[in-house]
Parts: C-alpha cells; sequence; structure tokens
C-alpha cells in the first residue's frame, strides 16, 4: 500500500513538473517582446497549472518597469526603463496625485507631450501604497491581486477591464518618449488576466 501510495504521489510530481516545464517552454517560444496567447497553454493539462502558467506570462507585464515605476515600494514614483527615483522629488500625496505643491498634473497633461518626452493622462497618478509591488516576485504579486485588501477592491473579473481595458494601464503599451514599451498589446494582456481567472486563477510558486 505504502509503494503504491509512493507510485502515485511519484507520478503527481513528474505530472506537474512536466505541465511546469510545457508553460516555461510556451512562454519561452514567443518571440522577445511579446505575450503568449492563452491559447498556447492548452497542452498543459492540469487547469491550476495551467493557470499559474498564463499568469507567469502576465508577469513580463507587470514586472516591467512600466508598471512597477507606478507600483513602488515607497511614497517616491521611480521613472525610466533603469527604474530610477523620480526628478523632480515628487511624493505620492494623500491621493496619489502627489502633494499640494507638486500635484502629477503640474507637468503631467492629458497625453503625451513628445518634445519635452513627458509622458501624460488625465488620470495620472500613483497606484495605492497598497498596491506597491516593486522587488515583489510574480508569485507574490499574483497573491496580492487576489487580495481585494490589496487590488483596489476589485473582484478577479474586474481586473480583466483593468488591465485589459483601462487607459491609464493603457498607456504602458504607447509610452512614448522613447520609453520601452511593455510586451505585447494591452488586449493580449486582458486575454490572458480572462482565462486565468477562468481556469481558477492559480498563482505560481514561489
Amino acid at each position: 500500500m505504502k509503494s503504491e501510495l509512493r507510485f502515485q504521489l511519484a507520478a503527481a510530481v513528474v505530472a506537474v513538473a512536466t505541465s511546469m516545464f510545457a508553460g516555461y517552454a510556451v512562454s519561452q517560444t514567443a518571440p522577445p517582446h511579446t505575450l503568449a496567447s492563452p491559447e498556447s497553454f492548452a497542452s498543459i493539462t492540469d487547469p491550476n497549472v495551467r493557470s499559474a502558467a498564463m499568469f507567469t506570462e502576465l508577469g513580463k507585464v507587470l514586472t516591467h518597469p512600466r508598471c512597477t515605476n507606478c507600483h513602488p515600494a515607497t511614497d517616491r514614483p521611480r521613472q525610466g526603463d533603469e527604474g530610477r527615483l523620480h526628478q523632480p522629488p515628487v511624493t505620492r500625496g494623500p491621493d496619489g496625485h502627489g502633494l499640494a505643491a507638486m500635484r502629477c498634473s503640474i507637468c503631467h497633461k492629458h497625453a503625451n507631450f513628445e518634445p519635452a518626452r513627458m509622458p501624460g493622462h488625465p488620470e495620472w497618478h500613483l497606484a495605492p501604497r497598497e498596491m506597491a509591488w516593486e522587488g515583489k516576485t510574480i508569485a507574490e504579486i499574483c497573491a496580492q491581486l487576489k487580495d481585494p485588501a490589496r487590488n483596489g477592491g476589485r473582484k478577479l473579473e474586474e481586473l480583466i477591464h483593468h488591465i485589459g481595458e483601462d487607459t491609464l494601464v493603457g498607456w504602458a503599451w504607447a509610452p512614448g518618449g522613447g520609453r520601452s514599451p511593455v510586451p505585447g498589446t494591452q488586449k493580449q494582456a486582458g486575454a490572458l488576466v480572462d482565462a486565468w481567472v477562468k481556469t481558477g486563477a492559480a498563482c505560481p510558486g514561489q
């Protein structure tokens, strides 16, 4: 009986490892600066492993400087592909839109201003402090996104719209000023979130 249990356990470990490798392989076959589609992960038979693999693919977006610069670990936003501290030295302020003496909107207008390489959007601001994920692992960000206390009070289904359609999030795909955009398209990222939610919203391992 014990040997049968050991065999079943070993088989389960092999199946999970095989699926995880398949997820990694899918991601690696996607051309640079692109996102693999949800359908690309169909060969992963275990729904949890498939779900976690799709979130890992989404991690290419979430850990990109275009996202982490505005989801900083401190009250200081970052900028540039190297994530240097924002200059001038602004801080988030009580509402994420800066202090009264230096609001984000003083410099950041409704759209990118290419002559000055100044990014812009009508709602330009930092993500709330509880939504900071700079420096966190993909697994930690996944757990954070599933927690309403740390995702802006959103249900999982609302994350599909937030990542796939919110125009401030969408700026990351058209940052202008010679900045590197996040991989893929916003529509592709939304499709990954949709598929991740529908497969159980599993998180990758640490």
